[in-house]
């Protein structure tokens, strides 16, 4: 299979719709870090101005993370668009078209409940709606023939179409209602949507391509097992970060600061104390001056899940790492296999600086960072392991008996594993 420039460029189109969105949750994170996420209180408007006619003279203080965060989203969001038509070739023009048609209409519709009702709330809606549908309907507009990706890299497209879009409204709607539950839903949406992007990007790399033209490989009962038992623990530590995402995001958003000040002790032992007397001495003795939301139990609890899950994750990418060099071929890149374990250490690493620092924003975000890569990298492995056993066909017939590599009918050098290494 040849890899035509049309394709090449698809890819490098993707890969930086991903390191735009990368970006995004960085500077996301910087918002959060800096308790800056109500410093511009109106939406999709910024102090009333058009958001991309706010003066430059104006972005000072938190109004400068938070607006740019805005910029940055919307420009995430306009690439996907144009990735989804790309990607759906001429055949996405149609559905393209409904899609933005629709929501134009219900925007306007938004925007007239807002002038009969002088309810704000309904305006933001209606302006959001507007705009983003009249970027679809232009993206449906644009005449280009082109073939569509294979299967299923459109499916996945149009799911990180509607995500992105979904995301962008709880955004707004976060500033509006005013309510920390919706941050930490936009927070978690985040991940899944930049996981998506990694998963568009390696699907369209040459990498890929050339292993779809790979011959197909028998191989032992023995040796097949082995594969979905490291698929199976690549995709319960990636879950398992995902949920430890989560959970950061949960504490980011309660506003309380640090519910645990030390590291890595908890208030000078390894299992504090949680009765109202030991909380409320606890709130008299902290040193932050920007967060006003007291202390909680539930939050100290949190705290510890949080840091006994950093621990069981490590473990676990040391695992995956240690079966993925043993297991695979050298068909398939060997990097994660050191990767995914360094940037787990990393995150912990920064998670302690973080506390140390007493939550410096510059820290606090690149774990935020650490962790929204290492959950993309996890989706990426996941991704290879099941296409290796799609590529997999046992033979119960010429398989060679386990303990009896020797009698291997079959060549090196293919797609997925080494069959005469004996897998323990």
């Amino acid at each position: 299979m040849v890899f035509s420039n049309s394709q090449r460029w698809l890819h490098v189109f993707a890969v930086l719709t991903t390191a735009v969105t990368l970006a995004l949750i960085g500077l996301g994170g910087l918002v959060t870090s800096h308790g800056v996420g109500m410093s511009v209180p109106d939406w999709p408007t910024t102090y009333g101005y058009n958001m991309f006619f706010f003066p430059i003279s104006k972005w000072i203080g938190g109004i400068f993370y938070e607006h740019t965060h805005r910029l940055v989203a919307t420009l995430s969001g306009t690439m996907v668009v144009a990735l989804t038509r790309w990607v759906g070739g001429s055949a996405s023009r149609k559905p393209l078209a409904i899609v933005g048609a629709v929501e134009t209409a219900f925007g306007v519709l938004f925007l007239f409940l807002a002038r009969q009702t002088g309810e704000p709330r309904w305006s933001g809606a209606g302006h959001f709606l507007c705009g983003i549908g009249g970027v679809v309907l232009l993206a449906a507009l644009v005449w280009i023939r082109n073939e569509p990706a294979l299967r299923p890299i459109p499916t996945l497209t149009w799911i990180t179409f509607y995500v992105v879009q979904f995301q962008g409204l709880l955004g707004g709607l976060r500033v509006v209602l005013f309510k920390d539950q919706i941050g930490i839903f936009h927070a978690a949406l985040a991940q899944i949507f930049l996981a998506l992007l990694c998963a568009i990007s390696l699907m369209t790399s040459g990498w890929w391509k050339k292993t779809e033209i790979r011959n197909q490989l028998s191989l032992s009962i023995k040796s097949i097992n082995a594969l979905r038992f490291l698929r199976t623990a690549c995709i319960a530590t990636t879950v398992l970060i995902f949920l430890q995402l989560l959970l950061g995001a949960t504490m980011r958003h309660q506003h309380a600061g640090l519910a645990i000040p030390d590291f890595p002790l908890a208030y000078g032992r390894v299992v504090p104390v949680l009765d109202e007397n030991s909380i409320a001495t606890y709130n008299q003795n902290r040193i932050e001056i920007i967060e006003t939301n007291p202390i909680t139990a539930a939050q100290i609890v949190l705290q510890l899940l949080h840091r006994a899950a950093a621990g069981l994750i490590l473990i676990g990418v040391i695992f995956c790492g240690w079966r993925w060099w043993r297991v695979l071929d050298k068909a398939v890149p060997r990097w994660p296999a050191f990767v995914w374990p360094v940037l787990i250490a990393l995150q912990i690493i920064l998670g302690a600086a973080t506390i140390w620092s007493n939550k410096a924003a510059d820290i606090a975000t690149a774990h935020v960072v650490t962790g929204a890569v290492s959950l993309a990298l996890g989706t990426m492995l996941c991704i290879i392991l099941t296409r290796a056993l799609v590529f997999q066909k046992p033979d119960l017939a010429t398989a060679e008996a386990p303990g009896d590599e020797s009698k291997s009918p079959y060549p090196q050098g293919q797609f997925a594993m080494e069959p005469q290494r004996s897998i323990k």
